[in-house]
C-alpha cells in the first residue's frame, strides 16, 4: 500500500480578518481567510479592485498584522512578531517584488541587487549579483542608475534583488502592472524560472488572467472572502 506524503507548508493563514477604522466606521477588508501554501507552490491571488488581494499579501508576508487570526511562515508564527523578530525572516527567507520597483535612485543596477546580500556581509554578493544580471540579460546595464533604465529593465533588476539571498518564499504584488505586455511576459517568465531554480514558493497578486494560467493554483477574492469556485 502506497502512503501519500503530505506536502510541506511554507505559508499558513488561520481565520485571519483585517479591519480598519475610517471616519469612525469599521471597514472590514478581509474576513475569516484560511489557507495553506505548499513549499514550492506558485499561488496566484486574483480578484477585482478592492477585493482585498494586496491586503492579504501584506498579511501573509508580515508587512502588516491581521486584526484577528494567525499567520505562519516556514512554520514560525509571525502574527505578533516584532520588527526585530521579522528582520531575520526578511533577510534569509522572504523576497519581495513590487509593482513600483522601489530601486534606490543613487545606486547602480548592480549595487541595487547586491544591497540585501551586503546587509548579511556576504562575500559573494557581487559575483551573485553579476550572475543574476546575466540571467535576465542585463549585464550591459550593471553600471546604469535606475533613471537610465526602462520600466522592464527596472523590474528585472528588482527581481534580481529579490532573489539575491535565495529566498524560500517570494511575494510579488502586481509585478507586471506597470509594464507593457511584451515586457510583462518577459518578467513573468524570468520570475517563474528563478522561482523554479531555487525551489522557492511564490505568492503573486495580479488581475492579469494570462498570469493566472501559469500558476499551480489560483485563489480568487471577492469582497474580502475567498470565492468558492463551482465544481
Amino acid at each position: 500500500m502506497c502512503t501519500q506524503i503530505k506536502p510541506m507548508i511554507a505559508i499558513e493563514a488561520r481565520h485571519i480578518t483585517k479591519t480598519y477604522v475610517v471616519d469612525q466606521r469599521v471597514l472590514k477588508v478581509l474576513e475569516d481567510i484560511s489557507l495553506k501554501v505548499a513549499t514550492g507552490e506558485f499561488l496566484v491571488v486574483t480578484g477585482t479592485s478592492g477585493s482585498g488581494k494586496t491586503t492579504l499579501l501584506t498579511l501573509l508576508s508580515g508587512l502588516d498584522r491581521p486584526s484577528s487570526g494567525q499567520v505562519f511562515i516556514d512554520q514560525q508564527e509571525i502574527t505578533h512578531a516584532s520588527e526585530d523578530d521579522m528582520a531575520p525572516l526578511r533577510n534569509n527567507i522572504i523576497g519581495f517584488v513590487f509593482q513600483s520597483f522601489y530601486l534606490i535612485p543613487s545606486m547602480t543596477a548592480l549595487e541595487n541587487i547586491m544591497f540585501p546580500a551586503q546587509l548579511r556581509n556576504d562575500a559573494d554578493a557581487m559575483a551573485r549579483a553579476q550572475e543574476l544580471l546575466a540571467r535576465v540579460r542585463l549585464e550591459d546595464r550593471a553600471d546604469n542608475l535606475p533613471s537610465q533604465l526602462s520600466g522592464g529593465e527596472k523590474q528585472r533588476v528588482a527581481l534580481c534583488r529579490a532573489m539575491i539571498n535565495k529566498p524560500k518564499i517570494l511575494f510579488a504584488d502586481e509585478p507586471t502592472g506597470n509594464l507593457d505586455s511584451k515586457n510583462g511576459e518577459r518578467v513573468l517568465h524570468q520570475l517563474v524560472d528563478l522561482k523554479n531554480e531555487y525551489g522557492a514558493t511564490l505568492v503573486l497578486v495580479t488581475h492579469n488572467p494570462s498570469i493566472s494560467e501559469a500558476a499551480d493554483r489560483v485563489l480568487t477574492l471577492k469582497d474580502g472572502r475567498i470565492e468558492v469556485q463551482p465544481s
